[in-house]
């Protein structure tokens, strides 16, 4: 798949549900972060602030993506985040599952938080 120009490309690539998931996550994490900027890393939409990356998500087959960027080793203690964590750096959710705003808020907020920290030093 050729790198996508913008958000918008990416999501016209994907069908009718995994394109609502990805729309209602791209919702949550704009809520999240009003002032993050969206932008394409490795070939999936994401966001980013305070000049560093935040998240990006992505689409497969069978299932949809978070993806926490930088330092989400804090992220992954949580007990509410360890039944999703696949991998290194991987939050990992199915598509007949409702989107679980809570926990993509969550993460795009702690963060908000190392991505502001790191920008003070």
């Amino acid at each position: 798949m050729p790198t996508p120009a913008s958000t918008d490309a990416y999501m016209a690539t994907l069908t009718g549900p995994q394109r609502e998931v990805l729309e209602e996550v791209r919702a949550t994490i704009r809520a999240a972060a009003p002032d993050a900027t969206e932008t394409i890393s490795y070939q999936m939409p994401a966001f980013t602030a305070h000049g560093r990356a935040l998240v990006s998500y992505a689409a497969f087959t069978d299932h949809w993506s978070l993806f926490p960027m930088g330092g989400a080793a804090g992220l992954m203690e949580s007990e509410v985040l360890a039944p999703y964590w696949n991998g290194k750096g991987t939050l990992r959710f199915a598509y007949d599952e409702p989107v679980p705003s809570a926990i993509v808020a969550r993460v795009v907020e702690a963060r908000l938080a190392e991505n502001a920290a790191r920008s003070r030093r």
